[in-house]
């Protein structure tokens, strides 16, 4: 088990590594390429508008066919493909197709977190979810760390083709997965499992996640590079930057799989860490030095990395396993839209106001994220009739 675990969380930290290896120099680049800063916010934004339209159907048929394994090899054959096709090739147009499909590699991350939960007891889900975030944050913590510094002493091109090398790598080691989950004799509806997506309680946390995803892909891997830049900020600068943005965020994660915040109370913990990331957001056009860009990133990160796993363990903690990967890609969609929409709202925000307006309109958003946490989410989570719920679906079956 303790094996299988570790192989487990090396696939997932390798796969994130793939995809966020560039990230800290990605809008940056994009730039000097000649794209304007809506098209910057498009490139960005592409990553999770692919995951928007993939990440439902990606769980309907996942949950069909009882299978998660293959949709994790998937996921790191488009890493290796989005990787080679902008580093080989790169231009405006190609970098927004790489980062595409890039999005529906990212896409297949539904299938990671149910298999890798479904080692777990439901009652778990939010700390198994920690576990796999703390993971995932890893993969991004070290990529992103490493990044800017291999594009400085390599050439720009050099962290999309090691992005591509870890694809393959990742995609000849998630062979060794052992799939828990099997095809059932008598398999869900169809409709049984798009009734799902109308759950209130998912719906909430799902919109919780928007707005998280907004703030990360609005600043951390939006425009807050592209700011840092224009502070003098070097490509390995801009490295230790994102992992000032990070490494905050793999705490949070973590600290969720130890069971701490829900011990805190979640309610309590996911309107702090909005504030947290809203006043992050907001404070950067008021900063003028990098130190102080790092701080207000960490402080950001911190808030955002408390908040994620938890609404995302709140998403299936009361779904039965056969229902699970249809849950997660619901979730998973719907908080798409923050990926896709933070970085052109915010493109088109600066491109009109200045970087300023578009940092600060997404404090805002922040701030409107910790309200409907104080007014949607009950004190402990949403656990609410959490055990009937449980039987019922079951029964069913």
């Amino acid at each position: 088990m303790e094996k299988t675990m570790a192989l487990f969380g090396l696939v997932i930290t390798i796969f994130w590594f793939a995809l966020y290896v560039y990230v800290p120099i990605l809008p940056s680049y994009v730039a000097h390429l000649g794209a304007s800063l809506k098209m910057v916010g498009l490139v960005v934004g592409s990553y999770g508008l692919v995951q928007l339209l993939l990440r439902i159907p990606l769980g309907l048929w996942s949950d069909g066919i009882g299978r998660r394994k293959g949709f994790i090899v998937l996921g790191m054959v488009l890493a290796l493909i989005s990787g080679l096709l902008m580093g080989l090739w790169p231009s405006v147009g190609t970098m927004l197709v790489g980062r595409s499909l890039a999005g529906a590699a990212a896409a297949t991350w539904v299938a990671f977190t149910v298999l890798f939960s479904s080692s777990f007891p439901s009652e778990d889900a939010p700390k198994a979810m920690g576990l796999a975030m703390f993971y995932s944050s890893l993969g991004q913590l070290l990529a992103t760390f490493s990044g800017g510094y291999i594009a400085e002493f390599y050439g720009w091109q050099a962290p999309f083709i090691l992005g591509a090398v870890c694809g393959l790598a990742g995609m000849m080691l998630s062979f060794r997965l052992r799939e828990t989950q099997q095809v059932k004799e008598k398999r869900v509806k169809v409709s049984q499992l798009l009734a799902v997506g109308r759950e209130r309680e998912l719906l909430i946390v799902s919109g919780l996640a928007v707005l998280v995803q907004y703030m990360t892909f609005a600043t951390m891997h939006g425009f807050t590079p592209i700011y840092a830049e224009r502070l003098g900020a070097s490509p390995p600068e801009l490295s230790l930057l994102t992992f000032w943005s990070t490494l905050p965020m793999a705490v949070g994660a973590l600290a969720n799989s130890w069971g701490i915040v829900s011990r805190l109370g979640r309610k309590r913990v996911v309107v702090i860490g909005f504030v947290l990331g809203a006043l992050a957001a907001g404070a950067v056009p008021f900063v003028q030095t990098l130190p102080l860009l790092y701080i207000t990133q960490a402080i950001g990160s911190l808030g955002r990395g408390i908040v994620f796993p938890a609404v995302m363990g709140m998403s299936i903690q009361t779904v039965s396993q056969e229902k699970r990967a249809t849950a997660m890609g619901f979730f998973q969609a719907i908080y798409s839209l923050g990926m896709f929409g933070g970085p052109i709202i915010a493109g088109i925000i600066s491109d009109v106001s200045g970087l300023t307006g578009g940092f600060v309109s997404t404090g805002v958003i922040g701030l409107l994220g910790s309200w409907c946490a104080l007014k949607l989410l009950p004190q402990e989570g949403i656990q609410t009739g959490q055990a009937l719920h449980q039987m019922g679906v079951e029964g069913k079956q």
